[in-house]
């Protein structure tokens, strides 16, 4: 089934610049001042190195080129423009080759507060930070390899798993006590809180295979979080036999869905399902 979007991503100039407008800088400023406030004793020090390293910048939204240079050197991934919406096959293969999409689109202010589709604003602010770090950088890249070979089907359960890691984990670490460090969290407002200080979602320890069978929505917050004792956790699960557990996910069959059932669909930019 086809997707769209209301947005469209920008052309790159030729020396792989984007005319960012100036309400486009407004809007990149305003989103980053409000988050920066958010997170403060929130997110993993992990993150905020990542962000310290990015030093992005705060009255205009920055270059990719930027970016880049800082993940090359700590890292060895890039970011990679791409359109507003992507299918499934360019999705695993760039991750597999150490490059992050990155969608070229600033939300409207209409948009401000939540936008379903992953922007520019959710990928860099709330993703390219992680990818500074080694754990998080092995964990992505194994995960793009994992989805270049698996089927349509398995690429379902895959998506589960990127969800409640990259996206909505959480982290309980000896030196920190709760913290996130999922971009689908980092860059929301009423996410970073509710996922921070509510009763009301679920936190469970990670295991692999009751992720993969846990079904979520993309328009709501979280009723379940998954989390990991520290970031190297994920070097683990990268290490794990992802296609076995898939095939035991499988034959015990998904879990009931604790919110109101509606059509799962992936925050991977899909254009194709």
């Amino acid at each position: 089934m086809a997707k769209v979007s209301r947005y469209q991503s920008k052309s790159m100039r030729k020396d792989g610049k984007i005319d960012w407008s100036n309400s486009e800088d407004a809007i990149w400023s305003e989103l980053l001042t409000r988050q920066m406030d958010i997170i403060e004793g929130k997110a993993c020090n992990e993150y905020l190195n990542g962000l310290e390293r990015l030093a992005l910048p705060t009255d205009r939204a920055p270059q990719l080129d930027e970016i880049s240079r800082v993940l090359q050197d700590t890292t060895g991934w890039q970011c990679e423009p791409v359109a507003a919406l992507i299918d499934f096959d360019t999705f695993f293969d760039l991750l597999s080759r150490k490059r992050f999409p990155v969608a070229t689109f600033l939300r409207r202010q209409e948009d401000f507060d939540y936008l379903q589709e992953p922007d520019f604003f959710h990928e860099v602010f709330g993703h390219c930070a992680m990818l500074t770090h080694p754990a998080f950088a092995a964990f992505t890249e194994q995960y793009g390899k994992l989805g270049k070979s698996a089927s349509k089907e398995e690429r379902r359960y895959l998506a589960r798993l990127y969800w409640f890691t990259v996206e909505f984990g959480l982290m309980n670490s000896k030196e920190q006590g709760q913290r996130i460090y999922g971009g689908g969290i980092l860059s929301s407002p009423k996410e970073t809180e509710y996922a921070f200080f509510s009763d009301e979602p679920n936190r469970k320890p990670f295991n692999i295979v009751e992720v993969l069978r846990t079904p979520y929505r993309i328009d709501i917050l979280q009723t379940v979080y998954f989390v990991i004792d520290d970031i190297d956790q994920l070097l683990e699960i990268a290490r794990e036999d992802i296609p076995a557990c898939i095939a035991e996910a499988k034959s015990l069959g998904m879990l009931e869905p604790t919110f109101t059932l509606k059509e799962e669909k992936s925050m991977i930019k899909e254009s194709e399902a």
